[in-house]
């Protein structure tokens, strides 16, 4: 048994409703992994502020899977890997659909995935408008979102995904990812797994500002206290969706898409199988 729900509590928490114009697709202004361009301090000014405007401005999704076991002698399955996509929607398009992709979910449908390697929570937060939604970005390390905070403080492992500029990803192929996070073990099993499928990478390490390393990035409050952090190039998102808006994107996936999901599950999974996923 699952269950899904959509956050809207904080939003009677402040008195006055902030509004703002829009954005989306490729004319996005370009990602900032830093705080310095940030409207907002942290996603609880940002509720504040923006109280009323859920639904509107913004959302939030998440699912968190149910597992239990009664038995005093069988263990049974629990969860590992929470997916996240902070900046989804028109923020830094692509990320909410790869979010459910990589969770084993169809973007459009939310059908469960049929490869075999189960599912995973997730959580994302959603820019609305039709454009200027970059205002809504506040960076990683400034996410206090409580379901957000408490879904990747009970993980063993995280893998958050953002969107960057291909200037700032600093590669020869403009369709590439930044790999990131503290997990050294989780980067290289992602790497490989791009390596396998076609995709460009670059090893966060070069890329300060993209490395994913701060310790109060979502993306390494795990048990482990490390995680992953994968920074995608406007190129690399776009070629993965044949109609490149918001709604248009989840019905519209491309191979290059599929390519890049399995390649994440498939680090995952093997991720599960290391020592260090085991809950005794």
């Amino acid at each position: 048994m699952t269950y899904t729900s959509r956050r809207t509590v904080l939003t009677a928490l402040a008195a006055a409703a902030v509004a703002g114009p829009a954005l989306d697709g490729l004319t996005a202004a370009p990602a900032h992994a830093t705080g310095e361009f940030d409207t907002y301090s942290s996603n609880t000014d940002l509720y504040t502020r923006l109280a009323g405007q859920e639904g509107v401005d913004f959302a939030r999704r998440y699912k968190r899977h149910e597992f239990l076991d009664h038995s005093y002698t069988e263990r049974y399955p629990y969860n590992r890997t929470t997916i996240l996509a902070m900046h989804g929607g028109g923020i830094e398009m692509g990320t909410s659909e790869l979010c459910l992709g990589i969770a084993g979910y169809h973007p459009a449908t939310l059908a469960p995935a049929d490869d075999g390697l189960g599912v995973h929570d997730y959580w994302m937060f959603e820019g609305l408008r039709s454009s200027n939604n970059r205002e809504l970005h506040v960076t990683a390390k400034n996410n206090d979102d409580h379901v957000c905070r408490s879904m990747v403080r009970s993980s063993l492992n995280v893998l958050s995904l953002h969107g960057c500029t291909s200037a700032q990803a600093g590669t020869s192929d403009p369709q590439a990812v930044v790999v990131g996070g503290l997990n050294k073990r989780f980067r290289t099993l992602l790497k490989a797994e791009f390596d396998a499928v076609g995709i460009a990478w670059r090893d966060g390490d070069e890329l300060p500002d993209l490395a994913g390393v701060n310790p109060n990035n979502p993306c390494n409050l795990t048990m482990l206290g490390k995680g992953g952090q994968l920074e995608l190039t406007t190129e690399l998102r776009a070629a993965m969706y044949s109609v490149n808006t918001r709604k248009g994107r989840a019905g519209s996936t491309t191979q290059k898409y599929w390519d890049f999901v399995g390649a994440c599950r498939a680090a995952i999974a093997a991720l599960h199988g290391d020592p260090d996923q085991i809950v005794l």
